[in-house]
């Protein structure tokens, strides 16, 4: 009996694991996360296919739930992948799959998958780390479930160089003004990154001072914040290059 939580990466499909895909084809059932690929789910050809996914606002599939369906579907088949976005070990949850399983006696295994944060810097070519001004990154979410204590996130995010927050948009007022009162300049450069590795991918630069904006504008699928000073040149080039086509427009 084995389980295997496997990374479905940032979205899309071709940025799979080789491992990761190997196991869909050979999986007999697959529990997939609500922001996985359809084309990534495919894969699984032979498989029974369920959505445990949770999405915020949204229905969401009990973790408890989740868990009993992981140990009881170990005792029947021989084949087992939880399918999580992005890294399973990164705001997945893993940790009470894991645990739920270890008590049950059941072996699992964990197949990395590429994170949102290396997906969105990838996409806007801005290394997360940069050398003389970027030597520290945290990541992080503002979102606190109910039962569990305050977060240190503000903290965290205060002592680096620069950050990357998860699950943070609807919160951008609240993250941009904990920060500034800790002390992050208002200029802070940002970049909000939309639906990273996608089509549909949107990108936008911005200030911590401006961040809050960010919230009113119409974001349909998952976004990251990246703030740092590394991401101010590119910011600069992009506006430069707009101001480039206005003039050439209007000559």
């Amino acid at each position: 009996m084995i389980v295997y939580l496997v990374g479905a990466g940032p979205g899309a499909p071709d940025l799979l694991t080789l491992r990761a895909a190997r196991l869909l084809e050979q999986a007999d059932i697959v529990f997939y996360d609500a922001l996985v690929h359809p084309d990534t789910i495919a894969l699984a050809t032979q498989a029974q296919k369920f959505p445990v996914g949770k999405r915020c606002g949204k229905h969401s599939t009990a973790q408890q739930f989740i868990n009993k369906r992981l140990v009881d579907a170990a005792k029947r088949y021989g084949v087992v992948v939880r399918l999580k976005g992005g890294d399973p070990m990164m705001f997945g949850r893993a940790q009470e799959e894991i645990a739920a399983l270890e008590e049950a006696g059941i072996a699992c295994e964990v197949v990395p998958g590429i994170t949102a944060a290396l997906a969105a810097a990838a996409q806007i070519k801005t290394s997360l780390t940069q050398r003389g001004s970027a030597r520290s990154i945290t990541f992080a979410t503002p979102r606190v479930g109910a039962s569990e204590p305050d977060s240190t996130w503000i903290g965290a995010l205060a002592a680096a160089d620069a950050g990357a927050i998860y699950m943070g948009v609807g919160e951008a007022g609240l993250i941009a003004q904990a920060l500034i009162a800790s002390g992050k300049p208002p200029g802070l450069p940002v970049a909000v990154v939309e639906s990273a590795s996608l089509p549909e991918q949107r990108i936008r630069y911005t200030t911590l001072a401006d961040l809050p904006g960010v919230a009113q504008a119409t974001i349909t699928g998952p976004a990251l914040i990246l703030l740092g000073p590394q991401f101010r040149a590119r910011a600069n080039e992009i506006a430069e290059r707009c101001r480039s086509e206005k003039r050439a427009a209007t000559a």
